[in-house]
């Protein structure tokens, strides 16, 4: 939610964070597209925790679904590590059509908790998606370009074998709420790493 050379510095943040927020300055690989992008990265293999407790809060936020891409060769896993790859790879899916540019108009409601994250109906009638926190290997947040001040958010699971991963992408109302989300994805991950070495 990954362009060539960028200029890029890193705004101050604490040394227990997972998180990091960067300020680039990108290039589409296609069609000359030039944007800024704020990126929120969240690396789910770092052992880094900062001693939040372990709780069963579930945070709630409305987005909307753009789309997936769904049952890629694992690989891809290894390729996409870079956030702007990542942003790159999201590009070129919306520019060959695999992607759409915008969602639609629904509302759902994503809520993230200790145990990953979920995706609901706004009426809390329909599970669309649930990505278990085990199987989230990133979650980023980025403008998408469009010039509406929207935030997309990118989230990269694998299956339980691990011969699969799968992208999915929402669009946040703005840069702050998916920041968020980013920042409560990283407190689970934290609260369950601090669980664990208890």
């Amino acid at each position: 939610m990954f362009r060539k050379g960028k200029k890029r510095h890193s705004s101050s943040s604490s040394q227990s964070s997972e998180i990091s927020t960067k300020s680039k300055s990108v290039d589409s690989s296609l069609g000359g597209l030039s944007r800024s992008s704020t990126v929120a990265s969240l690396d789910t293999d770092s052992t880094k925790s900062s001693g939040n407790n372990t709780s069963d809060t579930c945070f709630e936020f409305r987005v909307k679904y753009v789309g997936a891409l769904e049952k890629l060769p694992f690989e891809m896993f290894r390729t996409l590590q870079e956030p702007l790859d990542f942003i790159n790879y999201i590009d070129v899916a919306q520019q060959d059509g695999k992607l759409p540019f915008v969602p639609t108009e629904e509302e759902v409601i994503l809520a993230v908790s200790k145990y990953g994250v979920k995706v609901v109906s706004v009426d809390q009638c329909d599970v669309l998606h649930r990505h278990p926190l085990y199987l989230i290997v990133r979650m980023l947040c980025y403008d998408d370009g469009l010039g509406a001040g929207k935030n997309l958010l990118a989230l990269k699971t694998t299956d339980p074998k691990q011969q699969e991963c799968h992208i999915w992408v929402y669009q946040c109302s703005n840069s702050d709420q998916a920041q968020t989300i980013c920042k409560m994805l990283s407190a689970a991950f934290d609260s369950v790493l601090t669980s664990e070495k208890s």
